[in-house]
Parts: structure tokens; C-alpha cells; sequence
């Protein structure tokens, strides 16, 4: 995000998701949104149907979709002058969420306040093993 600014996110889950877009989704576009260093640029398409270029949080498109066969996936693509950078998590198994799950549990047996975001428990863990 400091580098390329222009950013927009997809997100997939299945359909009995409750809400659209994901918090995971907000979360990474509240993300880009603070580490950017330059304003994104502006783009001049008109929406013939409200809504086709997703909606707009902290100046990041989200797209959310929900389909059938999908447990959940977030592409985040960066775009550049000439160039394009796209990070993809694509999950097959809900047995992924594990070890974040437990590495949380076990991080808030020694916590007395609250954390929010899955990242500050994971660099902390990471921390104290080097």
C-alpha cells in the first residue's frame, strides 16, 4: 500500500455468510488505507448499475461474493503504472482456522485487555521466539 496505492479487494465465502463484506475484508482495507502514502488515482468509469464497482470503504473497493463451494478467500490486487501486484488467500478447509484459533486461545489466557486483530497476537508470538 505505500507503494502502490490503487487497491481493490475481492472476498468469496460461501452463502450462509451473515454479513457482506467480511470483516476480514474491512479489516485489510482500513490496512491499506493507513499505510498508504500517496492518494490513490482517481478513476472516471460511470456505474451503469449502483454498486458494480464495489463499495468504497476508506477509499478501497470491496467486491464481496458469495457462492456455493466456497469456505472463504480474500485477492487483494495492487495496481501501478504498468504493473500489478495480487495477493490471493484461498482456503480448501475449515481446519486452516485452526492453529490461528488456538495460538488466540492460548494468547488470551495471559491478556487483561482486549485485542483486536488476529496479526498482533501472531507478530507478538513471533517476537518472543526469536
Amino acid at each position: 500500500a505505500r507503494h502502490m496505492p490503487d487497491a481493490s479487494i475481492i472476498e468469496a465465502h460461501h452463502p450462509n455468510k451473515k454479513d457482506a463484506p467480511s470483516g476480514t475484508a474491512v479489516k485489510t482495507a482500513a490496512l491499506i488505507a493507513e499505510h498508504r502514502q500517496q492518494t490513490p488515482m482517481a478513476h472516471h468509469s460511470a456505474e451503469h448499475m449502483p454498486g458494480a464497482l464495489g463499495h468504497v470503504y476508506q477509499g478501497v473497493p470491496i467486491h464481496a461474493l458469495r457462492q456455493p463451494g466456497v469456505i472463504a478467500d480474500q485477492t487483494v490486487c495492487f495496481a501501478g503504472h504498468g504493473e500489478q501486484l495480487t495477493l490471493k488467500h484461498h482456503t480448501q478447509d475449515r481446519a486452516c482456522f485452526g492453529p490461528g484459533m488456538i495460538l488466540a486461545c492460548q494468547a488470551a489466557m495471559d491478556l487483561n485487555h482486549v485485542v483486536y486483530g488476529l496479526e498482533h497476537i501472531l507478530f507478538a508470538a513471533q517476537n518472543a521466539v526469536l
